[in-house]
């Protein structure tokens, strides 16, 4: 343990899965796998999407920056859980820890927000589509996506300074895979509850307010789906909002049972299965979720891959 003058911790060590230590080898490999396909399906869906100019649209200029958000949590997380796998110490320092946590709110806060652009976006493609170029230009396409990484900027600043109003002495083995707000309260010496309100009054907010948008907007997409008199029409409306309603779902299901349990900042281990979901499934799961079911994206990357033969 190190500790400053005040006797205060300035290192954490990261339990994460010591209860387990005979599978820290196949915890590694597992973990590894999926942070490098994470990594691939993410950035080469980013990439899919600045080469293909047909794909430079509003939805997926949000799927391009949510895929983004996706490598960003990703990568604030695994490296170093991967490394603790088979560190001696698993230290990690207050400053790494509070950055960890600053990549992890922004990203996360990002998605919330990025997730309830698309859900308008398929709206107005839906409900209003002889004026969906003008209300969807792209001035505001830019607005809403800066807006998303601002609103995730400032929400992760806010946490992250009033962590730091904590002190930790308690103890410095953090009882988690990262450093996540939960764990630390934990380890606080100084009463958490301005911390724990702050945590339930923005994040509670931000949820329920992109929440609301997303289920106002599949409210209309799904009325105007049904009094749709074509059947192959309203297949088709269905199959463009199929993958980004069983994203959300994932997404702010996971979140919510983390976040807003009124038993959440006394529980351990039972957040670490959670945490793992949220962190390493869903960013995991997101790219193929959009692209194997879009035939656009599709369509796409068999235009990339038979120009690159026809140069070959």
């Amino acid at each position: 343990m190190t500790e400053d003058n005040d006797s205060s911790i300035t290192e954490f060590i990261l339990t994460g899965f010591t209860d387990h230590p005979e599978l820290k080898v196949l915890l590694f490999v597992v973990f590894f796998a999926i942070y490098l396909v994470t990594m691939v399906g993410n950035l080469g869906l980013v990439a899919l999407i600045y080469m293909e100019r047909r794909l430079q649209t509003p939805m997926y200029i949000f799927l391009g920056n949510l895929a983004l958000m996706d490598s960003c949590c990703s990568t604030a997380i695994t490296p170093k859980m991967l490394e603790n796998l088979f560190s001696a110490d698993r230290r990690i320092s207050l400053y790494e820890c509070m950055a960890q946590f600053y990549f992890f709110c922004f990203a996360e806060t990002a998605d919330c927000f990025l997730l309830a652009a698309m859900a308008y976006d398929r709206y107005v493609a839906i409900c209003s589509p002889l004026q969906y170029h003008t209300r969807m230009s792209k001035k505001l396409c830019i607005q809403m996506t800066a807006g998303a990484h601002i609103a995730g900027n400032v929400h992760s600043i806010i946490h992250v300074g009033l962590l730091f109003r904590l002190t930790f002495c308690k103890s410095n083995q953090i009882n988690h895979f990262f450093c996540n707000v939960l764990p630390l309260y934990r380890l606080s010496c100084i009463d958490p509850y301005i911390n724990s309100l702050m945590i339930l009054i923005l994040s509670g907010s931000i949820q329920i307010f992109t929440i609301t948008v997303v289920l106002i907007s599949y409210f209309y997409i799904l009325f105007t789906i049904f009094t749709m008199k074509s059947k192959e029409g309203r297949g088709k409306a269905l199959s463009t909002c199929a993958s980004h309603f069983l994203s959300v779902s994932i997404f702010y299901g996971s979140l919510l049972f983390m976040y807003l349990r009124p038993s959440s900042v006394n529980e351990g281990n039972k957040d670490i299965s959670v945490a793992i979901f949220y962190t390493l499934v869903i960013p995991l799961l997101n790219p193929f979720i959009y692209s194997l079911r879009n035939k656009e994206v599709i369509n796409a990357i068999k235009r990339i891959m038979n120009r690159k033969q026809f140069n070959i």
